[in-house]
C-alpha cells in the first residue's frame, strides 16, 4: 500500500491591532482631563513608572533622556514591542483594579462583543469601531476610513457595523440623528414607510409640531401624522444617554496655546498639566543585574507598558502640534483680525497636507482646546465648509455666511420678519452664492426660528 504525500493552503484572515496602535489611538483622541486620569490610574497600577511635576529642561533630565533611548533599543531587539500587556497573573493584579468606578458606554458594549458567536477577526473589527464612538455613541468618523486603516474590505466593515448597530443601547452606532431613530424603529418592528418619510424628511416639521404639514405631505390624516409624530418622541437620540461618558467635567484645560511674541506666532503646548513620567531607577538596576530572573522577567514586561505609554504621550503631542502648524499657517489671518476672518478649511485639507488620514486629525481636535488672545477656543470651531462666490471664485466659510444671516435678522422689522427666500436673495446681492434651503438650515443651526414664528404683533 503506497503512501501519498500532499499540501494543502489555505488562507486565514487575520486582524492584529498591536497594543501600540490601540494606545495611540486611544490617547489621541482624549482631552487633557482624560488624560490626566489615565496617566494617575496606569502610575498607580505600575511600580515601574514615576511621575514628577512638570518642570523646565536641563540639568534634571539628560540622563533619563539617554537611558530611556537605549532601553526603547533593548526592548526592541527583545522582540518586547510585540507583546500585550493587559494579562497579569493573579499575583500581579493591583488593589486599584477593585476600586469601583462608573460603567461607561463602551465598557458596556465591549462586553456584547464578548457574547457575539462569531470569530475573533469580526470581534477584533467591532471593538475597534466601539472605540471611535463619540461621547453620544454615534459613529463620527466615515466607515471608509476605518476600513482603510484596518486594511479590511468595506464589506467587512459593513458587517460589523451592522453587528454593533443591533447591540444594546438601540440607536449605537449611527452615523447622524436620521440612522438613529431609524435603527431603533426597526429594532422595535415598527418602522414603516411612513415613518422612514417623517424621519428621513420631516424632522423640523416634527419639531415644531406641524402635524398638518406633514399630514398634507404623506396624505394621511393629522390624528394620524400626530401619532407618527409621538412614537418618533419617544426616541432616544442620544444613546448614550445614563452612561458615564465624561461629559461632567465643565472645566476646560487647553491643550496649546497660540501667542504672537514680537510679530511673530508660536505654539506652545500646554505640557505643565500632565505629570513628567519616567522610569524608577531601581527597576533599571534589577534588568542591569539580572540575578533573580523571574523578578527581571516580570520588571521587563512592566518596562515595555511603561515604554509604550511615554511614546504613545509624545506621539500624540507632535501630532496635535502638527495639525496646530497647519492650522496656524491656513488660519493666520483669524488670529490677526477675529472671527470674521476665518478661512474654509476642511479635516481633509490638512489630513492632505500632513499625508495622514483624515480619521487621524478628526482624532487630534476631538475636545480639544487652544488659548488665544480672544480667549479658550474650541479647536473643531476652526474647521468650517466653504461656499463659492460667485464673483471671483473665492471660498466663504460658512461661519461668515451665519454671521450675516444673524446680521439680517436682528435688523429685520420684527413685525414683518425677513422670509428665508428675502434672506437668500440678500446674500446673493453679496455675492454669497446659496441656496433659500441652505439658508434654511444654517437658521436652523444657529437657533433661530422661522418668519412665521418671530413676528411681532
Amino acid at each position: 500500500m503506497g503512501m501519498e504525500l500532499t499540501f494543502n493552503l489555505t488562507q486565514e484572515q487575520r486582524l492584529v491591532l498591536t497594543q501600540q496602535m490601540q494606545l495611540s489611538i486611544k490617547l489621541l483622541q482624549m482631552s487633557n482631563i482624560d488624560l490626566v486620569s489615565y496617566i494617575e490610574k496606569e502610575y498607580m497600577e505600575n511600580p515601574v513608572l514615576e511621575s514628577q511635576p512638570n518642570v523646565g529642561d536641563g540639568e534634571v533630565k539628560l540622563q533619563d533622556r539617554y537611558d530611556y533611548k537605549e532601553m526603547i533599543k533593548y526592548f526592541e531587539s527583545d522582540n518586547y514591542g510585540s507583546q500585550s500587556y493587559g494579562n497579569y497573573d493573579e499575583e500581579e493584579v493591583s488593589p486599584f483594579t477593585f476600586i469601583s468606578s462608573k460603567k461607561t458606554l463602551k465598557d458596556y458594549l465591549h462586553e456584547q462583543v464578548l457574547e457575539l458567536n462569531e470569530d475573533e477577526y469580526i470581534n477584533c473589527i467591532c471593538d475597534y469601531i466601539i472605540e471611535n464612538l463619540d461621547s453620544r455613541g454615534y459613529l463620527d468618523i466615515s466607515l471608509q476610513d476605518l476600513c482603510r486603516e484596518l486594511n479590511i474590505s468595506t464589506e467587512m466593515g459593513q458587517k460589523a457595523l451592522e453587528i454593533i448597530q443591533k447591540f444594546e443601547p438601540y440607536g449605537i452606532g449611527a452615523r447622524d440623528l436620521n440612522e438613529c431613530l431609524i435603527i431603533q424603529l426597526n429594532v422595535k418592528g415598527i418602522l414603516n414607510e411612513h415613518l422612514q418619510m417623517i424621519v428621513d424628511e420631516h424632522l423640523g416639521d416634527l419639531a415644531e409640531n406641524k402635524y398638518v404639514n406633514i399630514a398634507k405631505k404623506l396624505n394621511i390624516t393629522p390624528q394620524k401624522a400626530q401619532e407618527y409624530g409621538d412614537i418618533i418622541k419617544s426616541l432616544e437620540p442620544k444613546p448614550s444617554r445614563g452612561f458615564y461618558t465624561g461629559d461632567e467635567v465643565k472645566f476646560i484645560i487647553p491643550d496649546a496655546e497660540i501667542r504672537k511674541i514680537d510679530g511673530q506666532y508660536f505654539i506652545i503646548m500646554n505640557e505643565g498639566v500632565l505629570p513628567k513620567l519616567s522610569i524608577n531607577p531601581l527597576y533599571k538596576q534589577i534588568i542591569n543585574e539580572g540575578a533573580d530572573k523571574c523578578a527581571q522577567s516580570y520588571v521587563k514586561e512592566k518596562m515595555g507598558s511603561a515604554l509604550f505609554l511615554i511614546k504613545s504621550i509624545e506621539q500624540r503631542k507632535n501630532t496635535i502640534y502638527r495639525v496646530l502648524e497647519k492650522i496656524l499657517d491656513k488660519q493666520l489671518e483669524y488670529f490677526d483680525k477675529g472671527e470674521s476672518y476665518l478661512k474654509p478649511m476642511t479635516l481633509k485639507e490638512i489630513a492632505e497636507e500632513l499625508d495622514v488620514h483624515e480619521s487621524t486629525v478628526s482624532r487630534a481636535i476631538r475636545e480639544k482646546y487652544i488659548l488665544t488672545s480672544r480667549g479658550t477656543v474650541k479647536i473643531k470651531d476652526l474647521f468650517t465648509m466653504g461656499i463659492q462666490s460667485n464673483e471671483n471664485d473665492e471660498d466663504i466659510a460658512v461661519i461668515n455666511i451665519k454671521k450675516t444671516i444673524k446680521q439680517l435678522i436682528d435688523s429685520e422689522d420684527k413685525k414683518k420678519p425677513f422670509s428665508d427666500q428675502v434672506i437668500c436673495d440678500e446674500l446673493n446681492k453679496l455675492k454669497m452664492n446659496i441656496s433659500r434651503r441652505t439658508v434654511a438650515k444654517y437658521r436652523e443651526e444657529m437657533g433661530i426660528k422661522s418668519s412665521s414664528k418671530r413676528k411681532r404683533f
